[in-house]
C-alpha cells in the first residue's frame, strides 16, 4: 500500500486508525505462559474452573462489575480465607461461549475470554478491554530467593498509555507508572515530598481507564508498575493465594463504590471525630490536659477531642511501653479527669501500642498467659519472640491468636468503662517485627501487612459485642486493603514539619481516598523537627477545613496547638477552626455518603474529567465532596497561583463571590487570609453557625448557600442528620435526609426541599436562612409555597427565611 500516496487525505487517516487499532490490540493479546496448556472446563456453583496442564484457574464473579481469579498450581491446596474481602458473590447470570480456541464467560458487565492455545486470558468491560495475564502465575524455582526478588510473581499487560494509581500510601506523584514498590508497611520519619515507602502497603492497582485489579494476599512482596517501561505489571510475593480481583467501572465514583463493596464500607464516624482535635507529643499530666482544654474554652476555640500520647502510661518515651495502665504519679484521678472532659464535650483518646515491653508492668502478664508471637514453634514450643526496638526490650501482642485478641481487647474494655472516647493505635505496621517471629496465622512476614488491619478488626468486633450501640474511633498508621471496613481513620504517618511535608499531604490522600481509605489525613501543621514558621502553620491549618479529618499534631519543641501561639497566629488559627465547625453539615453528609457509597470525601479532578489527560498526574487542586474545588497553598510567600476549573459547571470564589468560567485556567490571587475556594455553580451548601464543640450541634436553626448559575439548570443536594454517635443509625431509620433541587429558567428559579424520615427518627421544624448568591439584579417577588414572601438583598446574595415544616415539601419560587 502506497502510504505516501494516501497521506493527509481521509483514507489514509482510516487505514492509520486501523493499524493503530491492530497493535493495540495485538500488545493486549500476548500469549502468557508458553508452558501452560488448556485441558478442559467445567462449572461449578456459578464458579468457571479452567484444568491446565500445571494447575486449575477457578473463575468467580461477585458482579456483573466485578470478577476474582485464583490460579492453583498442581501440588498446592485451595486456601480460601481472605483479610480484605467481605462482600458475598451475588448469583451473577452469565454465558459460556466455546469456540475452537476460545472460551468465553460473560456477563452483562464483565466478560472474561479465555484463549486455549496459546494460553491467555484477557478481560474486559462492556466489550472494552481492561487488562490480560502476560506470563500469569510465574513460580521461580531455581532462582536465589530473597525479600528483594520474591519467588511467585503474577504479570500482567498494559496499554502503552494508562496512568496507575495506588499501592497505598505513597508520595511518588499521582502517576505512580514506572516504579517498583515493596509492599511493606514502615514508617517513614520525617518525610518530605518524596517517600516511596510508607505505613499503608495496599496491593491494589487503579488504572486511567477505570479498572483496578486486586491481589487478595497479605503477604509482603511487590508491586511492578512498569517499571522495565515493557507494558507490563508485575504482582510479586513470598508465598500465600495466586488470587486477584478484577474491578470495573462506568465512572470513577462507581469504581470506588465497587471497590469498597467487596473489601467493605467505612463505618459513619461520630460527628465529633469531625471536629478539631488538641493533640501533642505528649500531655505529661492531669493538670497539663485539664490547662490546655480550658485554654480552647476561654479563647472560644472549638474543641471535641484531646489525644494522650505515651505519658498516660509512662514518665519516659523509652522502658514503658506496654504498661497500658494509667501513671497513678501524674495522672491521678483519670476517670473524673475524664467524666470532667465528658462534661465540657470534649472526648479522651488515649494512644495504644502493641509492644510489651520486657521492662513494663504487663510483660510478665503477657508471658504467662501465652499472648506473645513466638520464635519458632517446632524448634521451642513457642517461647516468646524478644527483641531490641527503639523503645526497648520487646514482644509483640500475637492479634492474631484467640488468646491475644481477649487480654488485648479487655485492656481496651476497662477504659472503655472508665469513658475513653477512642482509640489512637500506634506503630502498627509493626515498626519492627524481624522475621524470625511467628505468630497464630503464619511468620512475621506473611502477617506483616495485615497486622495493623487486624488489630483495628479487633477494637471494631470489640464495640460490636460490648458496646453495640457506639461509634468507635480507631485511628491507625497501619493497615490493608479494607481497613476502612473496621472503622479505620489513618494518617500519614511521621511527616516533617515543612513545606515539603505539606507538598506530599494532597497527593496521600487523594490516594487513599481512591483506595477506600477516605479519611487519610495528616498532623496539621507538620510533626517531625523544630522548624518555626506560622506562615507554613497557617498554610497547613487552612488545607486542614478542607481535609478528612482536623488535627495539629506534633513534637514538644513547637507547640501545636493553636492556644499556645501568638495572638495574631491564634486569631488566625481560631478562623481556619471556625470555618471547619460552621462546615459540619456539608462535611457529614460527606460521610454518610462514603458511608453509603464509597465515594472519598477528597476527590481527584480527574474524577470528573477522566478523559482529560493533562488532569491524569494532578493533585494541585482536587475537589472536597462534589461541590468545592480546593487549591492548598504548598510553597512559601504565594501571591499567586494558576488554577484548573472544571468544564462540568462555573466556579465561583467562596469568598468574594468572582465568577469562573467552566474549562479555563486563571491565574488568580492567593490572600494570606485563606487558600483558594471555589464552589460549584447549582450547589447547595448546608452551614451552620460556629460552636464549641459537637454537643452543641443542631440544625433547628442554619443557613442554606445556593450558588445560582444561569448555566446549571438543573441541580441536586442533601443534607443528612441523625445524633451523630448512634451506630448504624441509618440502618437502623434514625436519620432524616433533607433532600433539595432548583430549576433554572430564564425569568424563574424554583428551589425544592423535602425530608425523608427514618421510620425511628423525630423530626422537627427548622428556621432555614436561604442565601442565594450571584444574583445580579433584585428580584421582583419571592412565593413560597403560593404565598408571597418578604426578603432581603445583599449585594448580590438574596436572602429569605424559610421554616422548613417537618413532613410538608417546600417549593420557592423566585421571579428574576
Amino acid at each position: 500500500m502506497n502510504l505516501h500516496y494516501l497521506y493527509g487525505s481521509e483514507k489514509y487517516k482510516t487505514v492509520m486508525k486501523k493499524i493503530i487499532l491492530f497493535l493495540l490490540i495485538s500488545s493486549f493479546s500476548f500469549a502468557q505462559n508458553a508452558n501452560r496448556k488448556f485441558e478442559s472446563y467445567k462449572v461449578v456453583k456459578n464458579t468457571l474452573e479452567i484444568k491446565t496442564s500445571d494447575g486449575v484457574y477457578y473463575i468467580k464473579p461477585y458482579s456483573d462489575k466485578i470478577v476474582e481469579t485464583t490460579y492453583l498450581p498442581i501440588g498446592e491446596n485451595l486456601n480460601s480465607n481472605s483479610h480484605a474481602v467481605v462482600l458475598t458473590p451475588e448469583k451473577v447470570a452469565f454465558k459460556i461461549k466455546q469456540s475452537q480456541n476460545e472460551l468465553v464467560f460473560s456477563s452483562n458487565g464483565i466478560k472474561v475470554s479465555v484463549v486455549k492455545s496459546p494460553f491467555k486470558i484477557s478481560y474486559l468491560y462492556k466489550n472494552k478491554p481492561l487488562i490480560s495475564e502476560k506470563n500469569g502465575y510465574v513460580k521461580r524455582e531455581n532462582a536465589a530467593i530473597s525479600k528483594e526478588q520474591p519467588k511467585e510473581t503474577l504479570e500482567f499487560n498494559l496499554d502503552a498509555s494508562e496512568a496507575l494509581y495506588g499501592a497505598g500510601a505513597r508520595a511518588l506523584g499521582m502517576n505512580r507508572r514506572g516504579n517498583r514498590l515493596e509492599l511493606y508497611n514502615q514508617a517513614d520519619y520525617g518525610y518530605g515530598n518524596h517517600s516511596k515507602k510508607m505505613n499503608f502497603s495496599i496491593p491494589l492497582v487503579m488504572s486511567s481507564k477505570i479498572y483496578a485489579v486486586h491481589f487478595d494476599n497479605g503477604a509482603i512482596g511487590y508491586l511492578d508498575l512498569d517499571s522495565k517501561k515493557d507494558n507490563t505489571l508485575v504482582y510479586e510475593t513470598i508465598s500465600g493465594r495466586k488470587t486477584y480481583q478484577v474491578i470495573a467501572g462506568d465512572t470513577w465514583a462507581d469504581l470506588t463504590s465497587n471497590y469498597t463493596s467487596l473489601t467493605g464500607k467505612q463505618p459513619l464516624v461520630p460527628r465529633w471525630a469531625l471536629g478539631n482535635f488538641s493533640s501533642r507529643f505528649g500531655y505529661h499530666t492531669q493538670a497539663e490536659v485539664t490547662k490546655t482544654i480550658d485554654k480552647y474554652i476561654k479563647d472560644e476555640i472549638p474543641v471535641d477531642a484531646i489525644i494522650l500520647d505515651l505519658y498516660w502510661f509512662g514518665k519516659t518515651v523509652q522502658g514503658t511501653m506496654g504498661n497500658l495502665d494509667w501513671d497513678k504519679d501524674n495522672f491521678s484521678d483519670p476517670k473524673k479527669m475524664i467524666t470532667d472532659l465528658n462534661s465540657k464535650g470534649v472526648k479522651t483518646v488515649l494512644i495504644t501500642e502493641p509492644f510489651i515491653l520486657t521492662t513494663s508492668s504487663k510483660w510478665q502478664e503477657a508471658v504467662d498467659k501465652k499472648v506473645l508471637a513466638t520464635d519458632n514453634p517446632e524448634a521451642s514450643g513457642g517461647n516468646p519472640f524478644k527483641y531490641d526496638f527503639y523503645f526497648g526490650n520487646t514482644g509483640l501482642v500475637d492479634v492474631f491468636k484467640p488468646e491475644g485478641k481477649t487480654w488485648f481487647w479487655n485492656i481496651y474494655k476497662d477504659l472503655i468503662n472508665q469513658g475513653v472516647g477512642g482509640w489512637w493505635g500506634d506503630l502498627g505496621e509493626p515498626e519492627v517485627f524481624p522475621s524470625a517471629a511467628f505468630t497464630a496465622q503464619g511468620s512475621a512476614d506473611e502477617v506483616h501487612n495485615i497486622y495493623g488491619h487486624t488489630w483495628a478488626k479487633m477494637i471494631r468486633d470489640g464495640y460490636n459485642n460490648e458496646f453495640p450501640n457506639v461509634r468507635p474511633f480507631i485511628l491507625m498508621r497501619a493497615g490493608y486493603s479494607g481497613s476502612q471496613n473496621y472503622g479505620m481513620i489513618p494518617w500519614s504517618g511521621d511527616v516533617s514539619r515543612s513545606w515539603e511535608g505539606l507538598q506530599s499531604q494532597p497527593e496521600i490522600a487523594l490516594q487513599m481516598g481512591m483506595q477506600g481509605m477516605a479519611y487519610m489525613h495528616s498532623d496539621l501543621g507538620g510533626f517531625a523537627g523544630d522548624y518555626f514558621d506560622n506562615e507554613l502553620y497557617i498554610r497547613w491549618l487552612q488545607y486542614g477545613v478542607f481535609q478528612p479529618v482536623y488535627r495539629p499534631h506534633a513534637q514538644e519543641d513547637v507547640a501545636s496547638e493553636p492556644v499556645y501561639k501568638d495572638i495574631i497566629t491564634k486569631a488566625k488559627a481560631k478562623k481556619q477552626i471556625e470555618l471547619r465547625y460552621q462546615m459540619l453539615p456539608y462535611n457529614y453528609t460527606l460521610a454518610f455518603e462514603n458511608n453509603n457509597k464509597g465515594i472519598p470525601l477528597m476527590r481527584p479532578i480527574f474524577f470528573e474529567e477522566p478523559e482529560n489527560q493533562k488532569l491524569l498526574n494532578s493533585c494541585d487542586s482536587y475537589l472536597w465532596g462534589n461541590d468545592f474545588l480546593v487549591t492548598p497553598i504548598t510553597k512559601s510567600a504565594v501571591t499567586s497561583t494558576s488554577i484548573y476549573f472544571p468544564k462540568s459547571n462555573n466556579w465561583y470564589d467562596f469568598y468574594t463571590g468572582e465568577k469562573h468560567q467552566a474549562g479555563a485556567t486563571e491565574t488568580v490571587a492567593v490572600s494570606a487570609d485563606n487558600i483558594p475556594i471555589f464552589v460549584r455553580g447549582g450547589a447547595f451548601i448546608p452551614m451552620i453557625k460556629t460552636i464549641q464543640n459537637t454537643t452543641k450541634y443542631s440544625l433547628a436553626d442554619f443557613d442554606f448557600h445556593f450558588y445560582y448559575d444561569e448555566k446549571a439548570t438543573n441541580s441536586f443536594g442533601k443534607l443528612y442528620n441523625d445524633d451523630g454517635l448512634t451506630s448504624n443509625a441509618y440502618e437502623k431509620g434514625a436519620y432524616e435526609i433533607l433532600n433539595f433541587s432548583s430549576t433554572i429558567t430564564t425569568k424563574v428559579i424554583t428551589l425544592k426541599m423535602n425530608t425523608t424520615v427514618g421510620k425511628s427518627f423525630t423530626s422537627a421544624d427548622k428556621n432555614v436562612t436561604l442565601l442565594v448568591h450571584n444574583i445580579s439584579a433584585k428580584p421582583t417577588k419571592v412565593i413560597i409555597n403560593g404565598v408571597n414572601t418578604d426578603f432581603k438583598m445583599n449585594a448580590a446574595t438574596l436572602e429569605i427565611p424559610v421554616v422548613l415544616k417537618k413532613g410538608l415539601d417546600n417549593e420557592i419560587k423566585i421571579q428574576l
